[in-house]
């Protein structure tokens, strides 16, 4: 069943949207007004969830419709040095981890995953700053990795960690940005949990000693700076969605750099922020609340909803 829901939502999307434009910022940050975006995001995921089934799609489109640029989103290089090795050997000695509550833990490269049975969908990506482009994307199908990994019943949610660090927690707790090094952003921070500051996610970013595993975070081993990776979450009824895969090629090509490369998530059914780029390990856990600030993905830490549906 395809549904047009970007009609049904429309209006309530412009109404949130102008909300957030006319200057909000104070109200959102307010303990009232924490609660009443989460009732709000609440209320679009239970509409979401009685509108559709785990099977319904998102509209495709002819390819008569590709944009002819797939405009980046996010980052478009990661400065990480662990990443720039792999890509300047052409992801060769990739390897996707898929772990956690798994009963057969995978490390599976390009080649493994190229091997696996794969869709190709034409789709509409609608980005939160207000844009859209169409592209063709080919991967392979997350329910074709999870079913071979064999979730354990606890299981209830997919964490994409992704290779991309977009700022760092420095000894003192305060945040800086990849490409201003000496600005520090935020000094509240001292408590948050680093999406990924080992091997590719899973070890909480308060680590006391520092320590990680790759080779960027021992980059910055040296000034006291500890990488904060993006990461994004999705629970199982979007995780195996049919048109939720790992795409590994956009528009008959080799994904690029700057659109994600090796592999992406594509999880059409919501805005792009959830479509993580740079996937590099698919952790199933039973809760979010011990990964990043808990909130699901490194925007919804920073604020946005953790159910981006369109």
């Amino acid at each position: 069943m395809i549904l047009h829901r970007r009609r049904l939502l429309t209006a309530t999307a412009g109404l949130a949207g102008a909300s957030l434009l006319t200057g909000c910022d104070r109200f959102a940050d307010s303990t009232a007004g924490r609660r009443t975006l989460r009732v709000g995001e609440d209320a679009n995921l239970y509409v979401q969830r009685l509108l559709m089934s785990g099977q319904t799609q998102a509209r495709e489109f002819p390819d008569s419709m590709i944009s002819p640029w797939f405009k980046p989103n996010g980052s478009i290089d990661p400065p990480d040095s662990a990443y720039k090795v792999l890509a300047a050997n052409n992801f060769a000695d990739f390897k996707l981890k898929v772990d956690g509550l798994v009963e057969t833990p995978l490390s599976l490269s390009l080649a493994d995953l190229r091997a696996l049975p794969s869709r190709t969908q034409t789709t509409r990506h609608d980005c939160v700053e207000g844009w859209s482009c169409i592209g063709k994307w080919s991967g392979v199908p997350l329910s074709e990795v999870l079913n071979r990994a064999k979730l354990k019943p606890e299981a209830r949610y997919a964490v994409l960690h992704c290779a991309d660090t977009l700022e760092y927690a420095s000894g003192d707790g305060a945040w800086l940005r990849p490409s201003e090094p000496g600005t520090v952003r935020e000094a509240h921070a001292a408590y948050v949990q680093l999406a990924a500051a080992g091997d590719w996610g899973g070890s909480p970013t308060g680590a006391k000693d520092g320590k990680a595993n790759d080779d960027t975070a021992s980059d910055d081993a040296a000034d006291g700076r500890r990488p904060i990776r993006y990461y994004e979450s999705i629970d199982l009824f979007d995780a195996f969605n049919p048109q939720t895969i790992l795409a590994y090629d956009l528009n008959g090509k080799a994904l690029p750099v700057s659109n994600g490369a090796p592999l992406r998530l594509r999880v059409e059914r919501q805005l792009g922020y959830k479509n993580a780029k740079y996937v590099m390990r698919v952790e199933m856990v039973s809760s979010l609340a011990g990964i990043g600030e808990g909130k699901g993905g490194y925007w919804e830490d920073r604020g946005y909803e953790w159910y981006a549906g369109i």
